[in-house]
């Protein structure tokens, strides 16, 4: 900034403390706009629109380094409606957000009395803004200027604006929203070290535990090998060496599992790079860059979903491929874009910022017609060129094989339940931080804990999978395909049953509120089963 160039302070949005994402207009309540008419235009990202950022000028006049004394800005007539809406907020612990150069403020509509029948509103906003060169470094809001709201008065606006010198950095200036405290705290190393050392406990004990028993296994097969007809044929065959003929048969519904499995590769390398990112640019000192930036990537990450989909149909004899690359091009655009949408008919009903304007929609549409779907043809055109040719070490046998029966304990729907305890075991606690900062007023910031609990969870997801493999192929059971890509979908169920809890801690309330934390909890607990599967 030049000396005396002006300020912009940007109201957002106003909302009920404990609904986060209840956000509304900030002019939606009858607050009063200042004098100032003259403005630059302001342009959302994509990013923005879809989080229900809603900048909008306070008409407040600030100019850089020059201080402003108590001024009434405006004037509010206070009929009975506008101090019905005031008492509902503050009953409700209405909170605003504001920005300055970026740089988020927050402050209370009001407070009432201890028996509840006064209500106060907050009139004079003190602003302290600190700068560095000429930079603004700092901002610091006190609510003052407490008054009673009385029907049919008029309420005085105010405000003043006080510039200070500071020593902190332009680049440090979001170290001050940052809670190191909690994101640092020693659980959080703690349940870091756990997670590492049941890893190294989980490698070694399938490493141990697998090369004996498949020695054992080479070492009976051998002996089977140097008996006669007559012996072998009056011998007890066990174990997964029977099943050599259908276990690279074709899983059911190949269609629908390739494109599972290509969204789950591009979802992996979504998340790969996005957090890459994050751990370079710090993208949280820029309103809405994670998503902007998570949605670039899914769609130029596009080719490894159908490179790995579109292979992986070829190879089970896969006829309609333009149908598989269909679905796998919209199997997660769909889902997100299904809920947002149904969210989206609440927000409006609410009137709620988070109502997601029409051009957005378009925009996200254009984005996988024309996009996604021509990048996800190249991966599934590459996929079945380059790898889509069947290169089983045996061939598969023309009759199934009849699957034997077994214990309770070797039934697909108890493996599928029992193989997602371990993975979810390693990510839990990392769950709580980030769930913490998204539907609570915490920013995440430690994407190396996010991107060690991410290698920890594919190592755990690995040596699950490895192990209930031997142990399906093992029980003659050579339906290992379906049931190994849909078991991690357990993580996903004991993240569902931690939703209450945190609910009750923060005490969401309301229609709105419930469907966006059950609607978009259902999409990223189905994304990570997905992922992991």
């Amino acid at each position: 900034y030049q000396d005396k160039e002006e300020v912009v302070l940007w109201m957002n949005t106003v909302g009920p403390y404990h609904n986060r994402q209840e956000t509304y207009k900030y002019f939606s309540l009858p607050f009063c706009v200042g004098s100032k008419k003259s403005i630059s235009h302001y342009h959302e990202t994509l990013g923005e629109a879809l989080q229900g950022v809603e900048l909008e000028f306070s008409g407040l006049d600030i100019k850089f380094k020059d201080d402003v004394m108590q001024t009434t800005y405006c004037e509010i007539d206070l009929d009975k409606g506008r101090r019905d809406a005031f008492v509902y907020a503050i009953k409700n612990h209405y909170w605003y957000q504001m920005y300055i150069d970026d740089l988020p403020i927050w402050g209370i509509v009001g407070e009432a009395d201890e028996n509840g029948e006064d209500y106060y509103l907050w009139t004079y906003k003190k602003l302290e803004i600190g700068y560095n060169g000429n930079r603004i470094v700092d901002v610091n809001l006190t609510s003052e200027g407490k008054v009673k709201l009385v029907p049919n008065t008029k309420i005085q606006m105010s405000y003043s604006v006080k510039w200070k010198k500071s020593d902190v950095k332009f680049e440090d200036r979001f170290d001050k929203y940052l809670d190191p405290s909690f994101f640092q705290h020693r659980i959080h190393w703690f349940s870091i070290f756990n997670s590492f050392m049941m890893v190294i406990f989980l490698v070694g004990l399938v490493s141990m535990i697998l090369m004996r028993t498949l020695r054992k296994d080479y070492a009976r097969y051998s002996k089977e090998e140097e008996m006669d007809d007559m012996d072998r044929d009056l011998g007890d065959e066990y174990g997964w060496k029977q099943v050599h003929g259908d276990v690279f048969r074709p899983s059911s519904h190949p269609l629908i599992f390739s494109s599972l499995i290509g969204s789950g590769c591009q979802i992996f390398a979504v998340s790969l790079i996005v957090i890459v990112v994050a751990m370079i640019e710090d993208l949280y000192t820029e309103r809405g860059s994670m998503l902007s930036t998570a949605i670039f990537v899914y769609a130029a990450t596009s080719p490894v979903n159908g490179y790995f989909g579109g292979s992986l149909y070829a190879r089970q004899g896969g006829r309609r491929w333009i149908k598989q690359m269909f679905i796998g091009a919209f199997l997660i655009p769909a889902m997100v874009c299904g809920t947002a949408f149904f969210i989206n008919f609440i927000a409006i009903y609410y009137h709620a910022s988070r109502a997601i304007p029409f051009g957005t929609m378009v925009a996200v549409c254009c984005i996988c017609f024309f996009v996604i779907l021509p990048l996800n043809l190249v991966g599934t055109i590459l996929g079945r060129n380059l790898s889509g040719q069947p290169n089983f070490p045996c061939r598969v046998n023309a009759v199934p094989r009849p699957i034997p029966e077994k214990k309770w304990f070797m039934e697909p729907a108890v493996i599928v339940c029992l193989g997602g305890i371990l993975p979810f075991g390693s990510i839990f606690i990392e769950m709580y931080f980030i769930f913490t900062s998204f539907w609570a007023y915490k920013i995440y910031y430690v994407y190396g804990f996010m991107m060690l609990v991410l290698v920890i969870l594919c190592i755990v997801t690995v040596c699950v999978t490895i192990v209930c493999t031997y142990f399906l192929l093992n029980a003659e059971d050579y339906r290992c395909s379906w049931i190994l890509s849909v078991q991690e979908l357990s993580v996903c169920m004991c993240i569902c049953a931690c939703m209450y809890v945190c609910i009750k801690k923060n005490m969401m309330y309301g229609l709105f509120q419930t469907s966006f934390y059950f609607g978009y909890m259902a999409v990223f607990s189905t994304a990570l089963g997905i992922m992991c599967g």
